[in-house]
Parts: structure tokens; C-alpha cells; sequence
């Protein structure tokens, strides 16, 4: 389904794409493919004068701020060692002094961050997101955004994952019940009508 509307107080918030996340291999979109598309929003949404929040995942060398609790899957990219940089927003969309940089130590991007007030204090109460992972990242700040009462939009041409079977049940299962989807392109018309 097409998004109908895009409110007045919308903000882009971008998760995850850093070097050291854009580096993997993603579908069904290649992660550069991501980024491009996340920048042709990016630009749009500072030409509006709308925020653009760029959310990213680090952690302490130690590993001391990961999240606890036993999964069946370990703990993943948390627990691993990881190279210099990789926790640095990718080139393309760095580098804008008026973006906002929040950094999370969870899936999500609304869990032991500053986020809701960000955006609350802009008064915004619409949500564009993209990024990587669709399932993980992605989702969880989609279903805390719902959950804070924020319209959510989720540009589906601008995400990946690293299972095609993961994204899919995200874009076809999910995201309908947490809000609207759209392509970069959709939104960035109804971006165009709202700030005519």
C-alpha cells in the first residue's frame, strides 16, 4: 500500500547506516542502494527544513553496554570485535550540521536514547524510516514509534536486510499494522505537496 500522507512535522530517521553496517551484504537491495536512496530523502527533508535524524549502533570496546540476556543466537555483532570507524555514519549522509547523531546501545532507537524528545520537542509526530536491518533495527524503532503514537511511514525501497525471508515478513506481515509503506519515490511526492 501507498502512504497517503506525509503531516507537516515529519522527520527522516535513518538507522544504522554506518561503515561498518553498509559495509554487509543485504537484499533485496545492495546497501549502497540503501544509502542512495536514504540520501535522496535526506536532501529532500533538509531542503523542507525537516530534521534528519541519523541513528546509529556502538558499543564500548569491552563490550560492557551490550544488551544482557541469553538468546539462542549469541550476541552477535555486539559481542564481536569490531574494526575502527565502523560505528561512523557512512560518508554520503555525514557531515550536515543540522542532522541529529543518536546512538544506541539496542535494536531500537527509542530504548535508552534521547529520541522521543528530539523529536518531540520539534514537535513531530510523523516518522519516516529506512535502513538496515528491515527485521531488527528497522522494526524495532517502527514498533516503539507506534507505540509512542508517532504516524509512521517506512520507505521500503530504502532498507535491507541480510535474510530476504526476514525483510519480506517485515514489509508484507509488520509494518502494515504499525503504519504505511511506500517507495522513495511516493514519498518524496507527498513530501513535494506537503511543503509546496
Amino acid at each position: 500500500m501507498t502512504a497517503t500522507a506525509l503531516d507537516p512535522k515529519t522527520a527522516l530517521v535513518v538507522i544504522d547506516l554506518q561503515k561498518g553496517v553498509a559495509s554487509r551484504s543485504t537484499v533485496p537491495h545492495p546497501a549502497g542502494e540503501v544509502v542512495t536512496q536514504t540520501v535522496a530523502l535526506a536532501d529532500a527533508f533538509r531542503a523542507a527544513s525537516l530534521p534528519v535524524v541519523l541513528v546509529r549502533v556502538s558499543f564500548a570496546a569491552d563490550g560492557a553496554d551490550t544488551p544482557p540476556g541469553r538468546t539462542d543466537a549469541g550476541r552477535g555483532m555486539a559481542a564481536t570485535p569490531r574494526p575502527a570507524g565502523w560505528d561512523e555514519i557512512v560518508d554520503e549522509l555525514a557531515g550536515h550540521p543540522k542532522d541529529v547523531v543518536v546512538t544506541k546501545r539496542n535494536w531500537g532507537a527509542f530504548h535508552g536514547t534521547e529520541l522521543d524528545v528530539i523529536l518531540r520537542r520539534r514537535g513531530i509526530t510523523q516518522i519516516v524510516l529506512t535502513g538496515v536491518a528491515t527485521s531488527i533495527g528497522v522494526e524495532s524503532t517502527a514498533r516503539a514509534a507506534h507505540e509512542h503514537g508517532y504516524h509512521v511511514t517506512l520507505a521500503t525501497d530504502a532498507m535491507a536486510d541480510m535474510s530476504a525471508e526476514s525483510h519480506e515478513h517485515s514489509i508484507r506481515v509488520i509494518f502494515p499494522r504499525l503504519g504505511e509503506t511506500a517507495t522513495t519515490a511516493e514519498i518524496l511526492e507527498l513530501l513535494a505537496k506537503t511543503h509546496a
